[in-house]
Formats: structure tokens, C-alpha cells, sequence
């Protein structure tokens, strides 16, 4: 187990997230037709309120909004298609939620009228490699930046994942996605690193990034997202069981997350999961405690 730094966030409104003093929970809402990890998609914007509204009640200290999937081989939509997906629950969330929320886009319309919406946070899979208005639209809005590390797109990032020392690779990668952030005028402190488990990365590599979290948080010195739900890099230790079946593993890969000082978990399973996160706290705590 290892220390967490504690950082503040700014958001639009006036809003301050808090990292450090326990591990945040981020429920995962695709409102997507093809997400990789449910055994049905939501049925409409309707379905998507009543599941936000669930997460939160079940512990989810943020939620992660996604209109475009962006699991190996998915195929991109437009910006047109991804907001029709994600404008309609945006809007009907509208001062219903009390915790913040995220949008899951690389894109820098999708992002620009998100904000304009009530989201407050950017979530980038791409880390800015994709689409290079993103970084100005978000620090045009306020909003806090979360850069994931990846390599090429969905279709070709498995054949991306060769690395020599992934933790240095990862670190320097993500490194040079928050220096374009700070060029494009996104301050320092809305910035939040992600690792991506799973993303370009074989199972070696990502049990690897669990396994040194702490060396990449101290690398970097930003808060820490790890999003390890029911990714394939759980499937061999779980016995190959599809993506909805992984909430085990996942618990086990969260668990890891919050030890090693991770400062969000992005999850499936919220009430599940938030239940893990709180045990892995107590854990903490008490060897904090042992140790003064």
C-alpha cells in the first residue's frame, strides 16, 4: 500500500472535486448500441436517467457519460451521432444529479456542447492524439480534463501494444498529452491522468501498470483514474467468462487500484464496487494508523 497525494480539482460553477482523502467511484453509462461490456444497451435516454440516477444512489461519486464505444475494433461515429446519443440524458439530468458528470469523447464539438449541457468533466481516451480540437474546447469551458493513455484507434491499437518498459512508456506518452493540455490553456490542476488498463496493452502489460501505480502517480504527480471493469485483461484469470461475468475480477483489480493510491476507479457495477472501494479505504486507514 502507498500514499495518495491529495489534489483540487476545479470545475465549472465554481465546483471543487476533492482527490486523496478516499478513492472516488465513477459509474460507467454508455449510451452506446454496441458497448462491449452489457448484456443489453440502455433502451433510450429514459433508461439512461433512471440508470445515472440508480449509480448514484449506489454510491457513484461521479458519472461517466459515453456515446461512442471505444472498445477494440468499434467502429467511430460522428460527432452528430454521438451527441444525439448523449445530449437528450445530459439534459434530462439537468439539475437531477448532485454528483458531477463526465463526458466520455475525444471529440472537441461532442466535448464543447457537453459542457454547454451540465457535463463538467472531459474524459479523453485518446490523450489529445485524435482530434486536436479537444484541448482548446476544454479549456475554452472549464472543465476538468482526464487524459487515458492509448495508441491508435480502436482497430489498430492491439497490433500498437509492443513496449520495452511500459511504465516508462506509458508515463512519457501521457507526459507529452498533458503538456499539449497546458499549450492549449488547460491549467495544471484540472488535469487527471489515467494509465488505460487495457487499452493497447496486453494482459502483461496492464497487470503491470496495476502492479506499479505508484511509480506512474509519482512520475506524474496528477490524480489517477484506473478503469480495470470487466476488461479482456481479466478474461484468462477469470476462466475466459464473458464481459458481463468479470465483476470478481474487477473487484480484485479495484481493490489493487485503491492500495497502490489511485484517486478514482472507473466502474460497471457501482453498488458492487463501492463496496470494495470502502473495504480497500479501511484497509488503508488502518495501516496508516499502524503506522504513526
Amino acid at each position: 500500500m502507498f500514499s495518495r497525494k491529495t489534489y483540487a480539482v476545479p470545475l465549472p460553477g465554481g465546483r471543487v472535486l476533492e482527490l486523496g482523502s478516499r478513492c472516488l467511484v465513477m459509474g460507467i453509462l454508455n449510451v452506446t448500441p454496441d458497448s462491449f461490456a452489457h448484456a443489453s444497451p440502455l433502451r433510450g435516454p429514459a433508461d439512461a436517467v433512471a440508470a445515472a440516477l440508480r449509480m448514484e444512489a449506489d454510491g457513484a461519486d461521479l458519472i461517466d457519460i459515453g456515446g461512442e464505444s471505444t472498445r477494440p475494433g468499434a467502429e467511430t461515429v460522428s460527432a452528430d451521432e454521438e451527441l444525439s446519443r448523449v445530449l437528450p440524458v445530459l439534459r434530462a439530468l439537468h439539475g437531477r444529479l448532485d454528483v458531477p458528470i463526465s463526458i466520455d469523447t475525444y471529440k472537441g464539438d461532442v466535448a464543447r456542447a457537453a459542457v454547454a449541457a451540465g457535463a463538467t468533466i472531459v474524459n479523453d481516451v485518446s490523450g489529445l492524439r485524435r482530434d486536436p480540437a479537444l484541448a482548446g474546447a476544454v479549456a475554452e469551458s472549464g472543465a476538468a480534463l482526464i487524459l487515458m493513455h492509448t495508441r491508435g484507434r480502436s482497430k489498430t491499437m492491439d497490433a500498437e501494444a509492443v513496449y520495452d518498459n511500459v511504465i516508462a512508456e506509458v508515463t512519457n506518452e501521457l507526459r507529452d498529452s498533458v503538456r499539449s493540455a497546458l499549450e492549449a490553456g488547460v491549467p495544471l490542476e484540472c488535469v487527471i491522468v489515467d494509465p488505460g488498463v487495457g487499452f493497447a496493452k496486453l494482459p502483461s502489460h496492464s497487470y503491470g501498470v496495476l502492479a506499479r501505480l505508484p511509480d506512474f502517480a509519482a512520475a506524474l504527480d496528477r490524480p489517477v483514474l484506473v478503469g480495470p471493469s470487466r476488461k479482456s485483461f481479466l478474461r484468462d484469470a477469470v476462466g475466459g467468462r464473458p464481459a458481463p461475468e468479470r465483476d470478481w475480477g474487477t473487484a480484485a483489480a479495484v481493490t489493487a487500484a485503491v492500495l497502490a493510491g489511485a484517486h478514482i476507479v472507473r466502474v460497471h457495477a457501482v453498488a458492487e464496487m463501492a463496496q470494495v472501494v470502502r473495504v480497500a479505504e479501511e484497509i488503508r486507514r488502518h495501516r496508516d494508523m499502524a503506522n504513526r
